[in-house]
C-alpha cells in the first residue's frame, strides 16, 4: 500500500523489526557497542554497533523511504557523510561542483580531497554549462540546491540528464528542502546527501548526516566504507532523529509559512537591499522550483545596507540567536562569511556575492509577527543609533 510522507515520517516503509517484543511505540535506544552470537556461524542479524544497530537501522529505513530509496546511510554528521561519499573517488578523479556550496564541504574538498588526487571545477551551475567542464577524468556532478547561502536554485532533471549521458554520478545535496519538499533521486539523482542536524532531527540538539540511493550497486559499496571508515550515527542521536522526523511535515509547513511572511517584510524594508527566496515568484529560482519541488522552504538570505547594519543586527535581536546551523524550530541569524563560510577563499565568496552585508535567516515555528518585529527592532535601533 502507498502511504503518504507524513505516515512515513513515523512509519518509513513499514517494514517491521521483531527484535522488540514490549509494544513500545517509541522505538527502543539499543544502546550497545556489541551482540551476543547464538553459535559459531549464526548471527542475529547484528553483531557490532560500528555495522549494524537496531535504533540506526530503523532510523535508515525511515529517511530511505522519505527519499524513495533503497538505502539510506546514517553519519555521525553531514560532513561524516560527505567525507565518506569522497571515498568512491580514486585519485586522478574529476568533480564538478556548484560553486555556491556549503563551506564546509569546499573546506573538505580543498584541504582534504585535494591532497587525495582528486581535482574539482567549481562552476555556477545556474549560469553556466557543466557539459563543457566535462573531461575524460571526469565521475561525478555535486550540487546543492538551493545552494547556501545564495538560495540559487538548480534543474536537478537538466543536470541529471548530462551526467546520465556521460556516464557521471549525480549527488544533490538536500538538506535545505529536505524530502518533504523535495525527492532528487525521483528526478534523476543517484545520491541524495543530507546534514540531518538540520530539518531532519529539527531542534537543534544533535549531529547527523546521511547519504541515500536507490542504487544497490550503490548501497553496496557505500555499506564497504561505512564500516571501514566507522562514521556510523550512534543509538542515541539515531533515536533523537528519529523522533524529530515524526514532526518534519508540520515543521516544514508552518516554518515556510513564517519564511513567506518575513520575505514579504524584507521585500518591502528600504534598508534591505537584496532579499534570496526561491518562493518569489517571477524569479528564475521560483519557476525551477516549482517544476521539482512541493514546497520553497524556510532559508532566506538577504542583503543590508553596509556590514555596521548588519553587525548591528547580529547583536541587537532580542529574540532570534546569532548561531550557526539551520533547520530547528528556533529561528537563527548566521554571518557566513565569518561563520559557515570562514575558511571559503575571498575570490569565491566575491564571485559567489557572499559580503560582508549578507546575512542567512534559518526561520523556525515561532509566531511570525515576533519575528519580524524582532527583525525590525535591531534596525530601527540601528537608525536610531547613527
Amino acid at each position: 500500500m502507498k502511504r503518504g510522507i507524513e505516515t512515513k515520517c513515523i512509519y518509513g516503509d513499514g517494514a517491521k523489526f521483531d527484535g522488540d517484543k514490549t509494544g513500545s511505540i517509541s522505538f527502543p535506544i539499543y544502546q550497545t557497542a556489541t551482540f551476543a552470537h547464538p553459535e559459531v556461524g549464526q548471527s542475529t542479524g547484528f553483531d557490532y554497533s560500528r555495522m549494524q544497530n537496531p535504533t540506526r537501522q530503523q532510523l535508515e529505513q525511515v529517511v530511505a523511504s522519505l527519499e524513495n530509496g533503497v538505502d539510506a546511510l546514517a553519519f555521525s554528521s553531514g560532513m561524516a557523510a560527505m567525507t565518506a561519499l569522497m571515498e568512491l573517488f580514486h585519485p586522478g578523479d574529476h568533480i564538478i561542483t556548484d560553486a555556491d556550496l556549503y563551506g564546509g564541504s569546499i573546506r573538505l574538498f580543498r584541504s582534504i580531497s585535494q591532497k587525495n588526487g582528486i581535482t574539482f571545477s567549481h562552476i555556477d551551475c545556474t549560469k553556466e554549462d557543466a557539459e563543457s567542464y566535462i573531461q575524460e577524468n571526469t565521475k561525478a556532478i555535486l550540487i546543492e540546491t538551493p545552494t547556501n547561502p545564495m538560495m540559487n536554485v538548480i534543474d536537478i532533471r537538466s543536470m541529471a540528464e548530462i551526467a546520465k549521458r556521460h556516464g557521471l554520478l549525480f549527488i544533490v545535496d538536500n538538506t535545505f528542502l529536505s524530502p518533504y519538499f523535495q525527492k532528487p533521486l525521483t528526478l534523476g539523482a543517484d545520491i541524495v546527501l543530507h546534514s540531518g542536524t538540520k530539518f531532519l532531527g529539527g531542534h537543534n540538539d544533535t549531529l547527523a548526516g546521511f547519504l541515500v540511493t536507490g542504487s544497490k550497486e550503490l548501497s553496496e559499496k557505500f555499506r564497504y566504507i561505512f564500516k571501514t571508515v566507522g562514521s556510523g550515527l550512534a543509538p542515541f542521536d539515531s533515536w533523537l532523529i528519529l523522533r524529530g522526523i515524526k514532526t518534519l511535515p508540520i515543521r516544514m509547513e508552518r516554518s515556510q509559512e513564517n519564511a513567506q511572511a518575513i520575505v514579504a517584510f524584507l521585500q518591502g524594508e528600504r534598508r534591505v537591499r537584496r532579499v534570496c527566496y526561491p518562493g518569489i515568484p517571477g524569479t528564475r529560482s521560483y519557476e525551477i522550483c516549482k517544476r521539482q519541488a512541493s514546497g520553497f522552504g524556510s532559508m532566506i538570505t538577504f542583503e543590508v545596507e553596509s556590514k555596521e547594519m548588519a553587525l548591528h543586527i547580529l547583536k541587537n535581536t532580542k529574540l532570534i540567536p546569532f548561531a550557526e546551523s539551520l533547520g530547528g524550530v528556533e529561528t537563527l541569524l548566521t554571518y557566513p562569511i565569518t561563520q559557515t563560510h570562514a575558511d571559503v577563499p575571498a575570490d569565491v565568496l566575491q564571485k559567489n556575492g557572499i559580503t560582508d552585508r549578507i546575512l542567512r535567516l534559518s526561520v523556525g515555528i515561532e509566531t511570525k509577527e515576533d519575528l519580524i518585529q524582532d527583525l525590525k527592532q535591531a534596525m530601527d535601533s540601528f537608525e536610531a543609533s547613527h
